[in-house]
């Protein structure tokens, strides 16, 4: 009788070292990469929160005839990180009371995240009328930071008709 000779199908510590050594240098060079992208993805994802909440303002306005305000929460003028509310303002005033009809309340950013505005014209509030125009005729940028990264950071800038775009990079970050 012939003997078939005994094959081994599993790998060598060599060639086990080489796939472990190459698997982790490619984690290496990965990590890095997938981190930046995910702050990125989150500056993305706040900064179309609070575009959400201009673009919702304002269309509310034009729809209901009203002044439609957003005003920040949190005690610090200029600094919205901290939510903002959405409201039909019934008396025109820019604060949020028993008159006003709530339509949505947006959380706060997590910790590490500002959220700015740079002139006076947004510290406290952003409003458009009924018209869909904003309430203050100037621009102004609102500044979503993530650090004091101003490379990765997103400006939100409403012009003086109260259009709202998002770009990327800042002049400065708090």
């Amino acid at each position: 009788m012939h003997k078939q000779p005994q094959t081994s199908s599993g790998f060598t510590l060599t060639e086990l070292m080489i796939t472990l050594a190459i698997a982790g240098t490619l984690v290496g060079i990965a990590i890095p990469s997938f981190t930046s992208m995910v702050t990125g993805n989150r500056l993305t994802t706040y900064a179309n929160e609070l575009m959400t909440a201009l673009n919702l303002a304002r269309s509310e306005a034009i729809k209901r005839g009203e002044q439609v305000t957003i005003t920040r929460k949190g005690g610090n003028s200029q600094e919205w990180e901290s939510g903002w509310d959405v409201f039909v303002d019934v008396d025109r005033d820019n604060v949020f009371n028993n008159n006003d009809i709530l339509l949505r309340t947006y959380d706060a950013l997590p910790s590490g995240y500002t959220l700015r505005t740079g002139l006076s014209t947004y510290q406290d509030y952003a409003g458009y009328s009924p018209s869909g125009l904003s309430i203050v005729a100037v621009n102004d940028t609102f500044r979503l930071c993530n650090g004091t990264d101003t490379a990765t950071s997103r400006a939100i800038t409403v012009n003086t008709i109260g259009r709202a775009r998002v770009s990327t990079g800042t002049d400065f970050c708090p």
